[in-house]
């Protein structure tokens, strides 16, 4: 359950400048708990299109920098749009450093009042990627998340379930 065991908050500074950070509940194998920030700055917003670059830095992993940086775009109206994204996932270590190239495409489309259709998928450089396809059920201020998401790059088709609860204040 994404929200419960990897419980985040993101709260707008300004119209388009946000932060970021959340941390997992349950961590275990006795390393340090990690941690995460999310900044991000919206740079364009013109009718049906918006853009922006952001990042998600993780603290506490094991004494290495590890983090992806990242600009996204999403183009149409609230009820049916389509993002599509780009970055750079990083990590440095004490003695080396790693780096690979990630995609992001996804869409959302309104099937009645309360109801979108919502997917999104991931690839990056060297280890597959993953694909997640549900439903979005919208409230006023409240809106619930229900996909099955699979990853890519496995001899073995393994799905797991993905819950979302976003509440916004």
């Amino acid at each position: 359950v994404y929200e419960f065991l990897l419980p985040f908050v993101q709260v707008g500074v300004t119209d388009r400048i946000s932060i970021g950070g959340g941390t997992p509940l349950f961590f275990g194998g006795g390393s340090s708990h990690p941690i995460w920030v999310t900044p991000k700055f919206q740079f364009l917003s013109s009718g049906k299109l918006t853009m922006a670059a952001g990042a998600m830095h993780f603290f506490n992993v094991d004494d290495e920098t590890v983090g992806i940086a990242y600009t996204v775009m999403t183009y149409g109206p609230p009820d049916s749009a389509f993002t599509a994204g780009g970055g750079y996932a990083y990590a440095r270590g004490d003695e080396e450093s790693a780096g690979a190239a990630v995609v992001m495409l996804g869409g959302e489309h309104r099937v009645s009042r309360r109801i979108k259709l919502i997917t999104e998928n991931y690839w990056w450089e060297g280890s597959g990627g993953m694909v997640s396809g549900g439903i979005r059920f919208l409230g006023d201020r409240l809106s619930a998340d229900l996909a099955l998401a699979a990853p890519l790059g496995t001899d073995e088709t393994v799905l797991f379930p993905v819950i979302n609860f976003v509440w916004a204040f």
